[in-house]
């Protein structure tokens, strides 16, 4: 007989364990930890609020709620931000390029990605840091295209050899447009620029408003300078990004002992009241746009006041942060994988480790930051891309725990083999979960110490620098197609050399 649950139509056959893990099983947080962090963010917003909202935005609040102080700031009472929590989307879908290659947002599905905006890259070669480029862009990306455990990409580094703030923002985009057909994320220096962006998006997907139809990128937006300081032009580029279609990713990163508390518990309600108040703003803008929480719960490190990205403090901060969003049931973005790092060392897989592994738990829709960074996120590397992919395959896979499916319990299998071979290496269930139940690394190394030698004694960095030219070795992406890539190149000043 077979062992199932007693629920079988609850029981999913071994081939529909596919979509994303759904995280949440860790929980820093307590219930009562959990009320109390959640109800002082909305006190935060009813008592302090806000300063220094822009005109526009100040009277677009005040209409439609919102309380202005006598210092200027404006602050939203409890039941406006329930009504907006309301109101709000709950599943964002960011489409590919390929738009079989989307994700959906929402519901503590884990997805990990990119982010950072290094200003340096590593060279493999030589161990020397640089500053990076548009090429570096591009190239960083491509690789995050063949990487199978990053499911989308906000630009990584920034394109310091180009200076002006336009044809910055147009080339940041078109170089991660043209490196992945995966949802990419960009920022914007001004408001102005988003509307070019966009018109190249639009170009590139086949005629004006296709993009609206398939918004493949998001945009990064941090709202608001903690502590509780709204940013103009962030506000005007999200104002931007709403009128224009593009799905928003809102942030809010204070760093703990600077910025925010040094409790975590008060660095937690300041940036949860930091979150809901853009979500308030987007949603006056228009209900149910598109936009998900960036809670980046930074820490300091203490003895110098200097961020700190692979502490165990920024860990359970970055999953309590999951938690609270997963609670208020909005779709959410935590930081991690910034390890201290400068090279891919054992440091920087211990930090990497159980920073992207909590949040993931924590039940994280989007990791921003997780992949590819050193240095508290100031350097970018292909090799650490490459190596983060291994290991985020292995932490998606513990995310799925232990899955019951239909046979997952076969006692008739169970009978026969110990009473016949005595091994289970070579029946029906084995052969069939061996892709789907097991997730291998492509990089680590399970060979034994003799094997291992014998092979060379390749190290993690020696099989990441081979798989890194393996991939540039690969034909580029071609999903931009070649005659709109030629009107874009035609009409705007894109910089990118391939």
């Amino acid at each position: 007989m077979r062992r199932t649950r007693s629920k079988r139509g609850a029981t999913p056959s071994a081939s529909q364990l596919t979509q994303p893990p759904a995280g949440g099983r860790f929980m820093p947080l307590d219930d009562s930890k959990l009320a109390y962090i959640t109800n002082t963010a909305f006190e935060i917003l009813e008592r302090i609020g806000v300063s220094q909202a822009p005109e526009d935005i100040r009277e677009l609040a005040l209409r439609n709620g919102a309380v202005a102080r006598s210092d200027g700031r404006i602050t939203f009472p409890r039941t406006l931000v329930e009504d907006m929590i309301a109101k709000a989307c709950k599943r964002v879908e960011l489409p590919g390029f390929k738009r079989d290659r989307g994700i959906e947002v929402g519901g503590g599905r884990v997805h990990i990605g990119t982010g950072g905006a290094a200003v340096q890259v590593l060279e493999a070669a030589t161990q020397t840091f640089r500053n990076s480029t548009l090429q570096d862009l591009y190239g960083l990306m491509r690789i995050v295209d063949a990487c199978d455990s990053i499911h989308y990409s906000l630009r990584p580094v920034v394109a310091r050899d180009l200076e002006d703030p336009l044809i910055l923002d147009i080339n940041t985009a078109f170089a991660a447009m043209k490196a992945t057909s995966k949802p990419i994320g960009t920022s914007f220096f001004e408001p102005d620029n988003v509307a070019p962006v966009i018109e190249m998006f639009d170009q590139a997907l086949g005629g004006e408003g296709a993009f609206r139809g398939q918004p493949f990128c998001f945009a990064s937006i941090c709202h608001v300078v903690p502590p509780l300081t709204l940013a103009e032009e962030a506000c005007g580029v999200m104002r931007e990004c709403v009128r224009l279609g593009m799905p928003l990713q809102i942030c809010s990163a204070a760093q703990a002992g600077a910025t925010s508390p040094a409790a975590l518990a008060g660095a937690l309600a300041q940036g949860l009241a930091e979150s809901l108040a853009g979500l308030v703003l987007v949603n006056m803008m228009q209900p149910g746009f598109p936009c998900v929480l960036a809670f980046l719960p930074f820490i300091s490190d203490l003895r110098t006041g200097a961020m700190t990205g692979g502490s165990g403090e920024a860990a359970v901060a970055n999953g309590a942060a999951a938690q609270l969003l997963l609670n208020l049931g909005l779709p959410s973005t935590v930081s991690a994988g910034m390890t201290d790092a400068k090279t891919a060392d054992a440091q920087s897989g211990y930090e990497k480790g159980y920073t992207i592994a909590l949040a993931a738990q924590g039940g994280a829709d989007m990791i921003n930051l997780s992949v590819g960074m050193l240095g508290s996120i100031m350097a970018a590397s292909k090799e650490a891309l490459v190596i983060d992919n291994d290991m985020c395959g292995a932490i998606l896979r513990s995310v799925r725990g232990v899955e019951m499916f239909d046979s997952a319990i076969d006692l008739d299998m169970m009978e026969q083999v110990v009473t016949g071979e005595g091994h289970y290496l070579g029946t029906g269930q084995t052969l069939e979960l061996m892709t789907k139940e097991y997730v291998y690394p492509k990089l680590g190394d399970r060979q034994s110490v003799n094997d291992w030698l014998e092979s060379g004694a390749l190290t993690v960095w020696d099989r990441a620098v081979a798989r890194v030219a393996e991939i540039e070795a690969m034909p580029a992406p071609d999903h931009l197609p070649a005659e709109a890539e030629a009107a874009i190149r035609a009409r705007l000043p894109i910089h990118l050399k391939v």
